[in-house]
């Protein structure tokens, strides 16, 4: 049931990490992906799918753009076809500040790209994706969508807008066979958490403290991540609309 073949997806922020995975786990159950990231490694990403014999291309794209968005949507179908899948998953950590001194152009920064570019994206894709009769939407949100961290208010505040976003769509578009789910990462093995871990002042301990934090012991893996997005795209989760999909090693089961 989870296979997508003649199915048309487009993942954002597919040059590393999580839309890497998602992409390459949606392009070998079938369908033909369309990759966009700002970091021109997602032509790598795109290429090495295409070697293996996938279908997939790329392009650039800043999903704080509505031109970007408009021409990466017309991109998908003019190669494609049609759009049936899209996986809002282009995001940033937005760095760690003390609320007190948080500055607006910090918080913009982040709202910007996590929440104003999964608004973009529904805008932009829903129309195709209605007039191929239907498809799946996965906005990728975090447990912190969910839970507070201290020192990631932007962040928690654009993930949680995620998960509400997602399901007032949700319910607008069930008349349109248009499924939206929001999925829950852990914290995983990407360069987002890297970076994140070599931008604190003990990345050691932040990272040890993460791993203690799972009760699985340890940090998730994009492959896993990728799965239950795969998942949440296929007719496996066809009766799925709205739904928070929670996939972090039992950190918010705490």
């Amino acid at each position: 049931m989870t296979n997508l073949t003649g199915k048309v997806a487009l993942v954002t922020g597919a040059a590393s990490g999580l839309g890497k995975a998602a992409a390459s786990a949606l392009a070998k159950a079938g369908a033909a992906v369309l990759l966009t990231d700002c970091d021109l490694a997602g032509e790598e990403a795109a290429a090495g799918l295409v070697a293996a014999g996938l279908k997939a291309s790329f392009r650039l794209h800043d999903v704080t753009s509505e031109a970007d968005w408009a021409a990466a949507v017309a991109h998908a179908v003019d190669d494609f076809g049609r759009l049936d899948i899209l996986v809002n998953n282009a995001g940033i950590s937005g760095g760690r500040h003390a609320l007190m001194e948080h500055s607006l152009e910090a918080w913009r920064h982040t709202l910007s790209i996590n929440l104003d570019g999964v608004f973009l994206g529904l805008r932009h894709a829903g129309p195709p994706i209605a007039a191929a009769g239907g498809g799946s939407i996965i906005n990728v949100s975090s447990i912190l969508g969910k839970v507070g961290m201290a020192g990631a208010a932007a962040y928690c505040a654009s993930k949680g807008g995620v998960t509400l976003l997602t399901k007032a769509a949700a319910l607008e578009w069930a008349p349109l066979q248009i499924r939206v789910n929001s999925i829950h990462p852990g914290f995983v093995e990407t360069p987002l958490v890297a970076n994140a871990l070599a931008a604190s002042d003990d990345g050691n301990a932040l990272r040890d403290a993460l791993i203690t934090a799972h009760p699985l012991g340890r940090m998730g893996l994009p492959a896993e991540i990728a799965a239950a997005i795969l998942f949440l795209a296929s007719d496996a989760a066809s009766f799925m609309t709205g739904a928070e999909l929670v996939v972090d090693g039992g950190y918010t089961a705490q």
